[in-house]
């Protein structure tokens, strides 16, 4: 199983200290987070250094795009590097305006589907529209955001019927109303558990919110919910 962490989900915007905790637990995937444009530069700039590191330590690295930037065309300059270092792109969908040039990112480009407080990229057609103008691009299912948006998860299960052919990584955890990610509760792993057999080949990185004591916890119920046990002591850790 290929499993891991957002770096901002432990360390919000200290990558680096994200990466040294994560490196003490068994996991072999990570997405680079910089959700806060205030983010990419001190990320970017460390990134050339940090790739031989990354590549040993981890079978799956992604990177999540900032939500909040203002200028399209320099952002997707900086994100053509990403795409040459060969790492997938997570993009919000309600921050697209320029369809041509994301379309430049190819299939590095992973669109995620979206919590309800978002005008799209919510439900099997709003994110049809999506896909028609970024034919290339990928999915990023968040399976919080499905939730929150269906508790039946009927939409759920209707978008990895409709785009399981571009599903290319899962986002893990459970999300209040105001979109804040927190650690799964029962209920939460309960109502996931019917897409662990369609999700299991794919990178899961986790995005609950978490302090440093609680990395391997949700660790073991994130893979405890896709049916491989708990985690390794820590002791043994790579």
């Amino acid at each position: 199983m290929i499993i891991g962490f957002s770096t901002g989900a432990v360390a919000l915007d200290k990558f680096d200290i994200a990466l040294e905790l994560l490196h003490k637990t068994h996991t072999n995937a990570v997405e680079l987070s910089a959700l806060r444009v205030s983010e990419l530069p001190a990320l970017m700039s460390a990134l050339p250094s940090l790739m031989e590191m990354l590549r040993e330590r981890y079978e799956y690295i992604s990177f999540h795009a900032p939500t909040n930037f203002k200028d399209e065309l320099a952002l997707i300059a900086q994100l053509k590097t990403i795409v040459d270092m060969e790492m997938n792109i997570i993009v919000h969908p309600d921050t697209i305006r320029d369809f041509t040039c994301w379309r430049t990112l190819g299939r590095r480009l992973c669109i995620e589907n979206m919590d309800s407080r978002k005008p799209v990229g919510r439900t099997v057609g709003e994110l049809q529209v999506i896909f028609n103008e970024l034919p290339e691009a990928r999915l990023c299912f968040d399976i919080a955001h499905a939730r929150q948006v269906d508790s039946s998860m009927t939409e759920g299960f209707r978008i990895l019927e409709m785009y399981g052919d571009r599903l290319s990584q899962v986002h893990l955890s459970e999300i209040n109303s105001v979109g804040r990610h927190f650690p799964m509760s029962f209920a939460a792993k309960r109502a996931y558990e019917p897409f662990a057999p369609r999700l299991v080949d794919v990178p899961v990185i986790i995005e609950s919110m978490v302090e440093a004591t609680e990395i391997v916890t949700e660790l073991e119920k994130a893979r405890e919910l896709f049916g491989h046990g708990g985690l390794p002591s820590l002791g043994s850790a790579a």
